[in-house]
């Protein structure tokens, strides 16, 4: 899977991506959902759901949650880049997995341990 927990990630598509020359949007991940193959990004896809009025919520209303969105939609960001990339994987020389940006060659992540 190429994007976890936390990354840093560029909306590709979708109504949160913007049309034309002007950067893209970029957001959090907060979830992934590796079975549906659907992230949900902080910001990103927000739905309104309407609640009744209850012992937790007395005044009821709408409430603002994100739901999720296509994994395919959203690419890692490279902090070296500063835009959305390729993943791949690879043992580094210690052993350790690690996952590296396809454009420059930086490394984003540990996957694994030392063995």
């Amino acid at each position: 899977m190429r994007i976890r927990k936390g990354d840093l990630v560029e909306i590709i598509a979708g109504e949160d991506a913007s049309q034309g020359a002007t950067r893209r949007r970029m957001a959090t991940v907060l979830q992934v959902m590796p079975k549906q193959g659907k992230v949900l990004v902080e910001g990103v896809n927000v739905v309104s759901k309407h609640v009744r009025p209850s012992r937790k919520n007395p005044q009821g209303g709408r409430l603002d949650i994100e739901a999720p969105i296509d994994m395919s939609n959203v690419m890692p960001v490279c902090s070296k880049c500063n835009q959305g990339v390729r993943v791949g994987y690879r043992i580094g020389e210690d052993g350790v997995k690690v996952r590296y940006c396809k454009k420059c060659d930086a490394v984003l992540s540990k996957v694994s341990k030392q063995k």
